[in-house]
């Protein structure tokens, strides 16, 4: 519930892990679409499982794998072990690594320490991360270089979240004019900016917007993982808040639907996927169908309050996933993957043409 004697941003946060590590959070009535794909099996694939690689290039940083652990939390003190756990378990695989919302660093410096994880992640592509929306409420290009600053960050992500906000005890509103701020940053800031949905999905038609604006990648965070208006429901007391949070548990654009979306308004710019993956056979769909990188989040979360080994061994099962749904596609590599055959399915059978 929420901390009505104490509605800091760091109360939140705490919050925000309570509700997602102990409550029922996921998206009701709708799903990714990812299971509505399928690749088509090669049994004789051609290759030795060992040599295929992984490997990919985004921000001129070279990750082992395309994965990146997405942004999750920071600004209350459970989320400093959380975060240097998350971190060290990406530096052992050569992955990427996104922080939560830096806003409580900033407005409470002695909490900055609660995100800086380089110490134990000194060679990872690092991503901070503020709300978009808070450019309406006095923050601007001094705010997401401290951002960036504060966790030596490679990329500022800047976070889209419109539903949660509305849905939100206090809850940030006023949404208008925000297309030109994230321009004015995207045009000032010395790290790329990549702008991502919380998990209610970006369009193929916005994300052309932000593309135009000078954004440098997108993150579609669809619809079919975490439900954030969920989360703010069980946050809530009075009854009548509850019951319209719970009522968006369904909204937004599934995630297979807006990464082919975005990949088709967005030729040649970095489009992730995240949103509701939950294994190695989703990331490779997901690349199939254009992704660069593919997010995770809750599945790392309830690993991470355990230990960096759990996280480990969440992740590794993802790669580990991906490097065998290369194997049996017949794919050498990530841009193998990208053309081989992956047919839509209607009850687990295959209808349709390999999707382009």
């Amino acid at each position: 519930m929420v901390d009505e004697e104490n509605p800091t941003t760091e109360a939140r946060k705490r919050d925000h892990i309570d509700v997602v590590l102990g409550k029922d959070v996921g998206a009701k009535g709708i799903t990714t679409g990812f299971e509505r794909f399928a690749f088509e099996h090669c049994a004789l694939p051609g290759l030795s499982l060992d040599d295929i690689d992984l490997s990919t290039e985004i921000f001129s940083r070279t990750l082992r794998a395309p994965f990146l652990i997405s942004s999750m939390t920071g600004g209350a003190e459970p989320a400093r072990d959380i975060n240097l756990k998350l971190a060290g378990a990406a530096q052992a695989l050569g992955i990427a690594m996104g922080l939560g919302s830096q806003r409580a660093g900033i407005e409470r410096p002695e909490l900055a320490d609660t995100y800086r994880v380089r110490s134990v992640a000194p060679d990872i592509l690092l991503f901070a991360n503020l709300g978009a929306v808070q450019l309406n409420y006095g923050y601007g290009i001094d705010e997401a270089r401290r951002a960036v600053d504060m966790i030596e960050a490679d990329a500022l992500i800047l976070h889209l979240n419109p539903l949660q906000e509305a849905v939100q005890s206090g809850g940030d509103r006023d949404w208008r004019g925000l297309l030109s701020k994230i321009e004015s940053i995207a045009g000032a800031l010395p790290v790329p900016l990549v702008v991502k949905e919380v998990g209610n999905g970006i369009s193929g038609a916005v994300a052309k917007t932000l593309i135009d604006a000078g954004v440098a990648a997108i993150d579609v965070a669809g619809a079919g993982g975490t439900s954030w208006s969920e989360v703010e429901a069980h946050r809530q007391s009075d009854p009548i808040v509850q019951r319209v949070a719970h009522s968006f548990a369904g909204w937004g654009i599934p995630t297979s639907l807006a990464l082919s979306d975005v990949v088709r308004a967005a030729p040649g710019v970095p489009v992730f996927a995240s949103g509701g993956l939950r294994s190695g056979i989703d990331a490779a769909k997901a690349i199939r169908l254009g992704a660069s990188l593919c997010g995770a989040a809750a599945p790392v979360l309830g690993s991470a309050t355990d230990t960096a080994e759990a996280v480990f061994d969440t992740m590794s099962v993802f790669i580990e996933e991906l490097r065998i749904a290369c194997f049996c596609t017949g794919s050498s590599d990530l841009a193998a993957l990208r053309t081989a055959p992956l047919r839509r399915t209607v009850d687990g059978a295959f209808v349709g043409e390999s999707t382009a």
